[in-house]
């Protein structure tokens, strides 16, 4: 029996620009994957994610390099990653949380994850959680001293240096970022006690729809970036407040066309509710609303964005201004400043 069952919350982060400073904290990088609490205890291996639901069936090639790994006992906080050739790769992790047994056991051997273990929680009859992060980290690297290829123990280190020079270099593999633990802190479920420094680069794009929050307001904006003539969607620009929902409508009436008229984005997207277009159904927005509003494809905007996933933004952009001084044919992928790749070995030294 493990000292405390099933579920934690995982101790979180909150977001900073800047590398903190000071002898108190310890870097390791941020890694773009499945937050997952692994509980083994004997043959039993079980993994929880961050919002406490169960992963296991969708990861069953970890069950057994967990069990060769770790402690006979223990709970253990990590990330569950696949690499791919490029580095990270998240839309392949997407694909695993899949209802057929039969599709999640193919991918399994296509696509292969791996386990990143970043805190140890409890090794044996002892709960670590009360105690101070430097002793857990040295629990950690004393129970991880012998791993399979699948379990890794993520670097860390004491030097700001070394953690920028990770923020920079390891931004191609697919890293989101940083993060900075106070050595002193303890386990503290569900707070926000450590620090994550995440990227933010700006991009221009082509505003080329948006969808309603209500109809008195602008819900999101659909982004597009050129490649050749080809105008592909890129991701969304979100999170307005109530005031500028409706400021945006507003601004963007002059660009809205009439229900049928020709758009690069439509063709290619089965109608939606009143002829309007809307995106493909799948398994991750069955019972949503994607009806969406196209607009002439000239307009355009500067956006904050953290992640570049293959041609796509990772998570949604932050809005930061209008840009009438760009034609919208000059907002193509060449202007993102992509890293260049590195193979995650190199992480692992």
């Amino acid at each position: 029996m493990l000292p405390f069952q099933p579920p934690v919350s995982p101790m979180l982060a909150r977001l900073s620009r800047e590398i903190p400073l000071g002898g108190h904290f310890v870097y390791e990088p941020k890694w773009d994957g499945f937050r997952c609490i692994v509980f083994r205890d004997g043959d039993d291996v079980t993994l929880d994610s961050r919002n406490e639901r169960p992963l296991t069936r969708y990861f069953p090639e970890l069950a057994e390099p967990l069990r060769a790994s770790l402690p006979e006992r223990c709970v253990v906080d990590g990330e569950i990653v696949i690499a791919g050739a490029s580095g990270l790769d998240f839309d392949a992790l997407l694909q695993r949380l899949h209802p057929a047994a039969s599709r999640v056991k193919l991918l399994s051997e296509q696509t292969p994850a791996s386990f990143v273990a970043f805190d140890l929680l409890a090794v044996g009859d002892d709960d670590l959680r009360s105690e101070p992060f430097s002793s857990r980290r040295a629990s950690l690297v004393a129970a991880l001293a012998q791993t399979v290829d699948s379990v890794h123990l993520t670097p860390s280190t004491t030097d700001p240096d070394v953690a920028q020079e990770w923020f920079s270099r390891f931004e191609g593999a697919g890293l989101d970022g940083v993060v900075a633990k106070d050595v002193a802190t303890p386990y503290l479920e569900g707070q926000r006690s450590m620090i994550k420094v995440k990227h933010e680069r700006t991009a221009d794009c082509v505003v080329g729809g948006f969808r309603w929050h209500t109809r008195e307001g602008v819900g999101s904006l659909l982004l597009g970036l050129f490649d050749d003539e080809v105008l592909h969607r890129v991701g969304v620009c979100s999170s307005f407040s109530a005031k500028r929902r409706a400021e945006l409508v507003e601004e963007l009436e002059p660009f809205r066309l009439p229900t049928g008229s020709p758009h690069p984005w439509i063709d290619a997207a089965p109608s939606g509710a009143g002829g309007r277009p809307s995106d493909a159904p799948s398994r991750w927005n069955q019972g949503r609303d994607t009806s969406w509003e196209p607009l002439v494809p000239t307009l355009v905007c500067e956006v904050a964005f953290d992640h570049l996933q293959g041609d796509r933004f990772r998570h949604a952009t932050s809005f930061r201004r209008w840009r009438p001084d760009r034609r919208a044919e000059s907002c193509r992928y060449d202007q993102l400043d992509s890293a260049v790749p590195v193979e995650l070995r190199e992480i692992f030294g």
